[in-house]
């Protein structure tokens, strides 16, 4: 009973101390996004890698998503005769929940663990102590603009998620599966909101922040050599992808 004891203190412990080293990483960037020198070049370079160059993926995610989902509400809806009801089911599924939700768990395997193997990769071979010796700040260097960028470019990444998922469904139910393309159109107009769009893009830059934040934190503390970035890098994604789960829970329940 002492040895359960001392296991789950020695377990909680880690953890609590686990979040206060992200903690103060998190803080520790923002404040240098206010101090200068502004990096602005890097700064773009990194929205360029997790916006611009996520795109691909993103497109084909939320295409066959939408997609899925107008086939799948289809059938449910023909069984009591609601199939009009598809394109609203279909617009408040992807711009509320899994256009922001997917667009980060792409996102975190594309961009996050690469972050995480990056930057991994200069505390193993030192170079961010170099950076150290040369007064440059690892986090204003390396990480702010990351966390930054991901940030920015999740919600966007997000409003094209929805809009592809979103004629997706359209191209399914409407060409495929014949509903009235009128009423596919007004019921998306009668039930969707504004409000709904915004809440998923708030909920998109929150999942930015955590992923980005994660895959920095675990680069960043890197130890072990090239198995330690292994480590780190899978450790990154599954955290941040678990994370974003739970978070999209409780942000859900405080917006709708």
């Amino acid at each position: 009973m002492i040895r359960f004891f001392e296991f789950t203190g020695k377990k909680f412990i880690s953890i609590v101390e686990e979040f206060g080293k992200v903690m103060l990483l998190f803080l520790s960037a923002f404040l240098w996004m206010f101090r200068k020198p502004f990096r602005f070049r890097v700064i773009i370079k990194q929205m360029e890698f997790v916006g611009a160059d996520s795109v691909s993926v993103i497109l084909i995610t939320g295409a066959f998503t939408g997609m899925v989902l107008a086939l799948q509400t289809y059938y449910g809806f023909r069984m009591f005769g609601g199939e009009s009801l598809v394109g609203a089911t279909v617009t408040l599924s992807m711009t509320r929940e899994i256009g922001p939700v997917f667009t980060a768990l792409m996102v975190t395997g594309r961009a996050g663990s690469a972050m995480a193997a990056e930057i991994g990769t200069m505390r193993v071979t030192e170079q961010i102590d170099a950076l150290y010796t040369m007064s440059v700040s690892p986090i204003q260097y390396l990480i702010m603009p990351r966390i930054l960028a991901a940030a920015l470019m999740l919600p966007i990444l997000t409003i094209i998620s929805d809009f592809i998922g979103i004629v997706g469904g359209y191209l399914v139910g409407v060409e495929f599966m014949k509903i009235n393309s009128g009423i596919f159109m007004s019921k998306i107009i009668e039930f969707v909101d504004l409000a709904d769009i915004f809440n998923g893009l708030i909920k998109s830059a929150c999942f930015g922040l955590i992923l980005s934040l994660i895959g920095c934190y675990k680069g960043f503390y890197t130890k072990g050599g090239a198995a330690g970035v292994g480590k780190a890098t899978t450790q990154s994604v599954v955290y941040s992808s678990i994370t974003i789960l739970i978070s999209d829970y409780f942000l859900t329940a405080a917006m709708f």
